[in-house]
């Protein structure tokens, strides 16, 4: 499995700290270091069962920048999802965090103990 982490975020390091006191087999992926690309953004949506803006940190300033909740420049649909996953590629800080890539081909974005453990079983 592959975790997605930002360090300087709460959830990943415990997520981080569950994962290893579950002794876990796991890679760390620092993505905003090593920044996914949009192919990889899209294989993670299908693992996840989710779209684009269902992974995306609209309170961060980029996606201010970008305006991203203006519905009509940045439609939630299909029309509008590969804008999406080229912002995420474009301004991975926008991506939610952390998103654990499960043995299974699934994926969770396991931001509570839950949904690490349901990684953890998969």
């Amino acid at each position: 499995m592959e975790i997605w982490i930002n360090p300087a975020c709460s959830k990943c390091r415990s997520a981080l700290t569950l994962l290893d006191a579950e002794g876990a087999d796991y890679t760390v992926r620092r993505y905003l270091d090593d920044v996914p690309t949009e192919q990889e953004i899209s294989a993670v949506l299908d693992r996840l069962g989710l779209e684009p803006w269902d992974i995306t940190r609209t309170q961060e300033q980029a996606a201010k920048d970008l305006n991203l909740k203006d519905g009509e420049a940045w439609p939630r649909d299909a029309s509008g999802r590969a804008r999406w996953i080229k912002a995420l590629a474009e301004h991975p800080k926008l991506i939610q965090r952390p998103i654990i890539t499960a043995d299974d081909g699934t994926a969770v974005v396991a931001r509570t103990e839950e949904a690490v453990r349901d990684a953890l079983s998969r």
